[in-house]
């Protein structure tokens, strides 16, 4: 699971800096994704997000952080389809009216989030525990 988890880190880093580089993916990728179809697949993939980070909490460098990360996406998940086509396309448009710095900021976040998810699958809660402790 960690290894999922640091994928889906990586993913998220990758589309946070490509955000901050060309803000317009992001309406790229809302768009296409608003759909009955894009929706449930959306849906499905934040499901699947939120088990995998709830799995790969234990051991990690944070296992509360990646817990509470897991839950907010799973429920976003189940969420996701109820919000409908012509509602998100609404969020759409209204998003894209804010400008390119609303884009920009939201980037930022993606940014934290994946390098959140990256720093904790890559160490273990132990080594953690090892470094703060002095040696007796």
């Amino acid at each position: 699971m960690k290894t999922a988890a640091l994928l889906f880190g990586l993913l998220v880093l990758v589309l946070g800096v490509l955000g901050l580089l060309v803000p317009e993916t992001y309406l790229m990728i809302g768009r296409g994704s608003a759909t009955p179809v894009g929706l449930f697949a959306v849906a499905l993939f934040r499901v699947a997000v939120g088990l995998v980070l709830i799995r790969a909490a234990t051991g990690s460098r944070s296992p509360i952080g990646l817990r509470v990360l897991g839950a907010l996406s799973f429920f976003a998940g189940l969420v996701t389809p109820l919000i409908g086509v012509d509602r998100a396309r609404s969020y759409l448009d209204w998003w894209a009216a804010q400008g390119s710095g609303v884009m920009r900021a939201w980037a930022l976040v993606a940014i934290a989030y994946g390098a959140f998810v990256v720093w904790a699958v890559t160490g273990t809660e132990r080594a953690a525990i090892r470094r703060e402790r002095p040696a007796v």
